[in-house]
């Protein structure tokens, strides 16, 4: 194994957490200061980030306690499976996005975010979320969510091998 993964995959719960916490600011700040406004699966790719966020800070703090090193092993699987969940949610998502099969009906939106659409709020009137098959931004061919299940794919890999690490360590 190489000398630059082992510190990463040693403390794999505390580089979960801030891979977790980089990708909600990434989206914060697509959002944000590019104005992309997130769509009902865009939203829901992030509550798996919340979610691993959560898990990791949890497991940190269980792993230091009295007996908690016996649960090394089982947070990164947990923390795999999480992901896993991720990669679940983008690659759906980008498939909505490619018409590989239809998103949720409440996702049709279209609307987009403008004054307009804030004066008919104020008047009672509904918000019309963003389409969840019009890609807000791509990238070398693949939109925001076809990235996100990309780097999920390396983050089940990386709470793979930490986890074999974990059980290799223990095994010694």
């Amino acid at each position: 194994m190489s000398m630059l993964l082992r510190p990463i995959l040693d403390r794999w719960r505390f580089f979960a957490l801030l891979i977790s916490a980089g990708m909600l600011a990434v989206a914060h700040a697509f959002q944000t200061f590019g104005g992309l406004a997130p769509c009902e699966l865009c939203l829901k790719q992030r509550t798996v980030y919340w979610v691993a966020a959560a898990i990791s800070a949890v497991a940190m703090v269980i792993v230091r306690m009295p007996g908690g090193p016996r649960w090394r092993e089982a947070t990164c699987w947990l923390l795999a499976l999480v992901f896993l969940a991720s990669v679940g949610v983008a690659g759906y998502h980008a498939g909505v996005e490619w018409r590989f099969w239809p998103g949720p009906q409440s996702c049709s939106g279209g609307g987009t975010v403008s004054v307009a659409a804030l004066k008919d709020l104020l008047n009672g009137g509904g918000v019309k979320m963003p389409a969840c098959d019009q890609p807000a931004w791509k990238f070398a061919g693949l939109s925001m969510a076809g990235w996100n299940a990309v780097a999920s794919m390396v983050f089940v890999a990386f709470s793979i091998a930490a986890a074999i690490r974990e059980r290799s360590k223990h095994e010694r």
